[in-house]
Parts: C-alpha cells; structure tokens; sequence
C-alpha cells in the first residue's frame, strides 16, 4: 500500500520531530498495534538539527530531507527486501551496477549469500562491517537486527582494491535495509522475533544527486532553484562566488524548505520545543541573507518571504498541504524576520563589544563566556548558531557549555531532535495486549456503570501480578470499561472499581496503553484490609458522574470556544493543543496577535449564546473522507484511522473527537473566560470555566471585591475610582522622591569631581564609587560629571566610571566615554562593562 507521509509533528513523545520514515510504523513494529496493512511504501518528510553546523558544509547533510522508504510487517523479508532494493536501484533508477557496492553486517553470512548468489553481486563490490555500521537496535532492548547498505561510486577509474565504503569523497550510501529479526532482552541475549519486519529508507535528496550527476545535493533541482533566487535578490551568481558565498546560500537554500514544511505542519517560532527550531533555522536564513546583501522586493519590507514562494511552489509532489497553507507561511517568514531584524543590529553592536573584550582578557584563546551567548540569546534573540558563527569569524571561541548550563531551557531542544527513535516503551502492556487478544471494549460513552467485568491483568510497580492487596497502587486492565482514557486533551475519568467481597479500587486515572488495544485504571485498592483483587474477579465499574458532567461541559465548551474564535478573529486560528479536565478547560491556539478584550466580550458572548439555544449534540462515527467532506475539523498533527467519532453541535461546530460530551448545550449551563495571554511567539491561550465552574469563579469575585471595599471603605461600585486616585498619589510621590534622589546624588557628585585624575594626554578619567543611589541617579550623577570634566579637558576628552552598592548585595556600574577618549583610545563603554 502507499501511505501518505506522516506530520513533521510526531505522535511520539520521545522525539520532538519525525526524524525517520520508520516513526510512524512504530507502534506496529512493537506490537502495540495491529497492522492495517501487510507492506507498505511511504515518501515521508523529515527534519534533523543535531548536525546544523554541517549544512552546507558536507555534500550531503540537510535539515530537511525526504525519505522514500518500503516496509513489511510480518510480510516479505531478507530475500525479497534485497531484490526489491537492487531491482529499483538498477532497474528502475537505471544506475550502472559497475559502480554499486554493498555492505552487510559482518555476521550475516545470509544476507552476504543474497547479495552474491542470487543477485549476483561479485565478491569485492560485497563489504562486512562492524555493529556501529549495520545493525540497528531499538535501544538497551527491543526490536533489533543487521543493516545492508548500498553505496554509490562516484569514481570507479579508481578500482576496487583497498577501497573504504567511508570515504566521502568517492562513495554515498543512498539506501539502508534493515532486517528486524531479533529481540533483545535485559540480559543483552536475543531471541527471533515470532513476525520479522523490514525497514528501508533511501534518501530523495541522494538520489538525486547520483542520477542528476551533481558534485552535491544542493546543486540539483530540489534546493538549486531556491539557492538561485536568494542569490538574483543579493545579485550575485551561485556560479561564480567564492566557497564561503557559497555556504550562506546553501544554509539558506536548505533552511527555507524545512521552515516551509515546519509552518505548514502548525510549528510556529518561539523560545521552546519545536518553535525554537523554526526560530534557529530562520534567524540563521536572515543574517545569511544580510551577510550576502539579499534585498527585499520592491514594496516589501522582508525577503524571506519571497525566497520561501520558491520553496512553497516545488511542494506539491511532496506535500500539496504546504501550497494551502501559503499564505500562513509567507506571513511567518516575515513576521520572524521583521522581529529578529529589530533587535539583530542592537545585538551585532553588543557582540562585538563582547568580542573585543574577550580578546582584551586574553589575546592568545580568546573566549566568549557562556553568561555572555545566554545574555545575547535571551535579549536579542541569537541563537547559539549565529553567536558561534560570528565569534569563529573573530577568532573567539565561545564557551558552548557554560550556554547550556546558563539556559536550562535550550539544553535538551538538540538532544530531544535526536536521531535514535525509543522503540521500547510500554513493552509490558503491549506484551498483555497480545496475550490477552480482544482490546478493552469502551462502553462509556452511553453508561457510567458496567458491571459484571472482569479483571484481566494487575500491574504492580512495573511487573505482572496475579493480585493485589489493600494500600497498594495498581495498574488493572478490565475486559471493558465505562472510564474514558486520557486522549485528545481530555483528561482520564476517576470513580471506582467495586468487588463483591468489599475491596474498593479508587482509580485515580485511565490511560490507553499498548497502541490503544487496553484501558489502564491507575487504582489505589482501599477497602476490607483483609480483602484483595486477583486476575479473573468479577467487577462493577463506576465513574464518578460529577467528575465526568463536569469534564464534559468544559469539553463540550472547548468545541465551542473554537468555533467563536473562528469567528470573531479569523478562520486562520488552529488549534495548538488543549486541555480538558474537571475544574477548567485551557486552549492554545495559533495567531500573530492576542484577541482585544471587545474580541474577547463578544467570543464569550457567542459561546453562552450557543449554550442558551438548548441544541442538540450528534455524536457519530463515518468514514474519515466523508468527515472531511463534510466540513469536519480535525487538530493539525493528529493521527486519525479510517474510521473517526465526528462530534456535530449543527450550525456551530463540526469536529473529530473522541471525547466525552453533554447531550445539549444547556447542560453546560454557563462559559467565562479566565484569561488570555501568549506563550510562545504566534500561540496564545485561553482558560476558562464551565457550568459549576463559573458560579465558583463569580463567588471567588465576589469575595474579593467585599474585601477589597471592606478595606477602602467605599461601595464596590466605587471601588476602581478610589484605587486611580491612590495610584496617582503614588505616582507623585515616587516622582517626587525620585527627584529628591537624583538632586542628591548630583550634590555627592560635584565633591568626586576633584578626584579625577589627568592623563599623560589632559584626558579627565574619574573611577569613582557612589552608594545609596538608584541606577537612575547613578547615570544622572555620570552625565553631570562627564559634562563637567570634558569641559575641563577640552579636546583631550573625559571618561566616568561610577559604580554604586546598596545593602541587599546588588551592584549598580554606569560609565560613560565622550567622543573623543572613544576615537582616540578605540574604546567603547560598553565593552570596558562587558569585561568588569
């Protein structure tokens, strides 16, 4: 079967982008989920930056690349994997078979025999290699087995003695076959697995180069037109520029196309997770832009975006999804660009002054401070990248670990983008659900209660037990279930789990496991002391029915807010996550710009007057096309099957979701919104509450509103007049003592005049020490000093440096270097703080 690719924005929590065309089959070569189809093939996107610093640099490395891949589960294997592999490489492709060698692991004497025997490969074109080469696992334990790899010759005038399958500069692996045939357990020993799978993946961008005969992958017709453009608008030719012209427009050819992809998946630039990504790649495209003198179109006040049209138009074999989403990603493109532009020349002065004062420190190893690459990430916005760049220009090394430990943050954002896919979680559950066959059956959607259910497995700690006893925290896996499972945003339900004999389990939360096949109940066994649950009781489940109204509303309520938003701020705003539980509900969403409080007054109002119209909700299963068809909205980034649950409120919102909902908007009974602020650059959020929610949120007012007029003694309708007036009168008065402090410290100024010294040159300087003062003061008494001492010196100039410490430990530094100390000893103020 052909399968479409898969998001940029996995389902997988231990990867925080795709970064290989097998993420998607995961749950399948782990047994956590059913196989939908025997064999497939897949074009997938994918992105990587732990390697950033190569782009452009090698012939081959790429952020964002393409992987065709072919896979079997349980299918075809070894024999068939490689006649497929060879049959397209030089069948299909055409590619000489002269120049095709092949490598193996170097066990794997059946795979050897393939190669030789049946497809004829000769001997000296066949290569064992070692563990770190070909053969893939999936960590510590897991699916695992041998690699074989086809590498390409691009100078076969050299012979096939001695050669080294390594060796960048004559051959490129463009196809890996990995044969997953073994199972490693926690001792280290492996055992065959019962359905042996295949994964290959052969890289677009490669192929490419070999068959379009090019020195490197940029050069062919995949990047090439979007390095083309970049270097029309700087004026300059691909062709003809110099080795380090050549690399900025690699970087830019390449980066365009993964923020491209990386917006019209929904990842927006930010500080954090996935953003931080698109916020790296593209500060990287604009200050290469700058570098190269790359101007923006007539009219327009960013290039970026028309760089990005390039790329955006040669998506459509790879994903026609990037042209409909044209117009988002054009404005993102400028949006960051405009942003990073305001503070990038701010920022190039204070890294220059940095580096001039690294290089002050120390001539020999010159080195920038890691507090000093956090300050110029976390003000102006450089990313680490463009900070080293810069600095290795200079000759300065920047101290990449004191970064790190300086921005707790950052530190994972590379190592979570890495390479290794975790494969291995969830194995125990995933082991049950094989055994146990029939996945949970959910019943909850139209009862609270099931009862007569049967307990068919207890996890203790980690490990399978045959029963539990009182006091203890349980994992039960029933054989059906009214507790709805943790899922798109919705919280686990909570209630109980009742045995005949007495035992109570509080489940505390309800979780699918196993690639959806089970139900996991997260209990506390309470109950008779004496009394315990075993493998095979026969049980009454029962949610707890507040609980569950209450989530259901916020839910329901969730469905509405979106709609409203849509509505009131523009069809544009997508979902970017949620969250729904029994005291509140919160929504993300994409959008350049916060809604206004009138925005915010009129989506409130929309939503209550949906819930006042007493509509009926229709709840129903269909085909995925025929929900799309109809209009149904999913969240971007989902995972859906073939068959979804579409939640309908007519006329108002048309969603997937398998969530809990209420029958008819009444029962929601009522909609406030909490708040609204940003979280990252482009993703706000609301929260708010529902039903009883909100009558607990007016009471919670309410109370504070007759505290607070109890403590000013005014009505409550007077209240917000008397807190203006007390504001103002502390306005004055902190005005007030401001000048106060700053006629002081300009008095304590004119005695430290006198202490100036005169250099060999007439030049005034004054390093002084003045405490007591607030960093206001401190630069008014500065000024008054330099004006005074630079009339003094006349031509020779004058210099301040006044530093200030009050009793809670803080340090206050101003110094201030005229025009003509700074022309004539090349010194700036700011570096001389910079190295203090």
């Amino acid at each position: 079967a052909r399968l479409p690719s898969s998001s940029l924005v996995p389902e997988d929590p231990t990867v925080l982008l795709t970064i290989a065309g097998m993420l998607q089959f995961k749950p399948v070569f782990m047994g956590q989920a059913e196989r939908a189809v025997p064999c497939a093939t897949t074009t997938q996107k994918c992105v990587r930056t732990n390697d950033i610093e190569n782009v452009g640099v090698t012939a081959r490395h790429h952020t964002f690349f393409e992987m065709l891949g072919n896979f079997s589960f349980g299918d075809y294997f070894k024999k068939e994997a490689i006649q497929y592999a060879w049959e397209l490489a030089t069948k299909e492709y055409g590619l000489d078979e002269t120049r095709v060698y092949v490598s193996v692991f170097r066990e794997d004497d059946e795979a050897y025999a393939i190669w030789r025997d049946v497809v004829g490969v000769p001997d000296e074109r066949i290569k064992r290699m070692d563990e770190a080469d070909n053969f893939w696992a999936a960590g510590p334990t897991g699916p695992c087995g041998p690699c074989s790899e086809l590498y390409w010759d691009f100078h076969p005038e050299r012979g096939a003695e001695g050669i080294d399958l390594e060796d960048d500069s004559r051959f490129i692996e463009f196809y890996n076959l990995v044969f997953m045939e073994m199972n490693r357990d926690a001792s280290g020993k492996t055992a065959p697995l019962k359905n042996k799978n295949i994964d290959t993946g052969m890289g677009l961008e490669r192929m490419a180069q070999i068959l379009q005969g090019k020195p490197n992958n940029y050069e062919t017709d995949l990047i090439r037109p979007i390095i083309d453009k970049a270097a029309s608008m700087a004026g300059i030719s691909y062709d003809d520029a110099d080795d380090a012209t050549k690399l900025k427009l690699k970087v830019i050819g390449d980066h365009t196309r993964a923020v491209a992809y990386l917006v019209s998946d929904g990842v927006l630039p930010s500080n954090v997770g996935r953003g931080y990504i698109v916020r790296r790649l593209l500060r990287r495209v604009v200050r290469c832009g700058r570098l190269l003198g790359v101007k923006a179109p007539e009219g327009a006040e960013a290039f970026t975006p028309a760089i990005a049209e390039v790329a955006v138009g040669m998506s459509g074999d790879c994903d026609p999804e990037v042209a409909n989403r044209s117009q988002k990603i054009y404005e993102e493109f400028e949006r960051e660009e405009l942003r990073f532009a305001k503070t990038l020349g701010r920022g190039e002065e204070i890294l220059a002054d940095m580096i001039a004062a690294a290089k002050a420190k120390d001539a020999k190893a010159p080195e920038l401070s890691g507090d000093d690459a956090f300050t110029l990430y976390d003000t102006y916005g450089f990313p680490l990248d463009i900070t080293t760049d810069v600095a290795t220009e200079q000759g300065v090394a920047v101290d990449a670990e004191g970064f790190e430990a300086a921005m707790e943050v950052a530190r994972t954002l590379s190592r979570d983008a890495r390479v290794t896919v975790d494969v291995t979680a969830g194995d125990l559950l995933a082991t049950i659900a094989d055994e146990l066959g029939e996945p949970t059956r959910f019943t909850g959607y139209g009862s609270l209660v099931e009862q007569s259910v049967t307990v068919r497995a207890i996890v203790r700690a980690g490990e399978r037990v045959d029963s539990a006893a009182a006091g203890e925290t349980v994992e039960v896996v029933l054989d059906a279930t009214p507790f709805y499972a943790e899922g798109g945003g919705q919280v686990g339900d909570e209630g109980e789990i009742q045995l005949a004999n007495g035992v109570v389990l509080s489940v505390r939360d309800c979780r699918k496991a196993a690639g959806g096949r089970v139900f996991v109940h997260v209990c506390e066994v309470t109950g008779d002391p004496r009394g315990s649950v075993s493998v095979g009781d026969a049980v009454t489940a029962a949610v707890d029915a507040e609980s569950r109204r209450r989530a259901m509303a916020n839910h329901t309520a969730t469905h509405l807010l979106q709609s409203a938003l849509k509505r009131v701020v523009g069809e544009d705003v997508s979902q970017a996550g949620s969250l729904v539980n029994t005291e509140r509900l919160r929504f993300d969403f994409n959008a350049p710009a916060g809604p206004s409080p009138a925005q915010l007054e009129e989506i409130e109002a929309l939503v209550n007057g949906w819930i006042g119209d007493a509509t009926d909700l229709v709840a129903q299963e269909m085909a995925i096309a025929e929900a799309k068809s109809r209009g149904a909205t999913a969240m971007f980034g989902e995972k859906y099957g073939d068959v979804v649950r579409v939640v309908d409120v007519p006329g108002v919102s048309m969603e997937l979701c398998g969530g809990t909902h209420v029958a008819n908007t009444a029962e929601i009974g009522g909609f406030k919104i909490v708040s609204e602020a940003g979280i990252a650059a482009g993703v706000r959020r609301i929260e708010a509450v529902s039903g009883p929610g909100v009558v607990e949120l007016l009471n919670q007012r309410e109370g504070v509103v007759r505290e607070l007029a109890g403590a000013l003694r005014v009505p409550p309708e007077e209240i917000a007049g008397r807190v203006t007036s007390l504001m103002d009168d502390l306005r004055a008065a902190q005005n007030e003592a401001e000048a106060l402090r700053g006629e002081l410290a300009a008095a304590k100024s004119v005695a430290l005049a006198a202490d100036a010294i005169v250099a060999s040159n007439g030049s005034r300087v004054l390093v002084a020490r003045l405490d007591g003062v607030d960093p206001a003061a401190l630069k008014s008494a500065a000024e008054s000093l330099i004006a005074k001492l630079a009339g003094e010196a006349g031509e020779a100039g004058a210099a301040v440096v006044l530093g200030s410490g009050s009793a809670d430990g803080k340090v206050g530094l101003v110094a201030i270097f005229d025009d003509e100390v700074q022309s004539a000893g090349g010194l700036k103020a700011g570096a001389v703080l910079g190295a203090a």
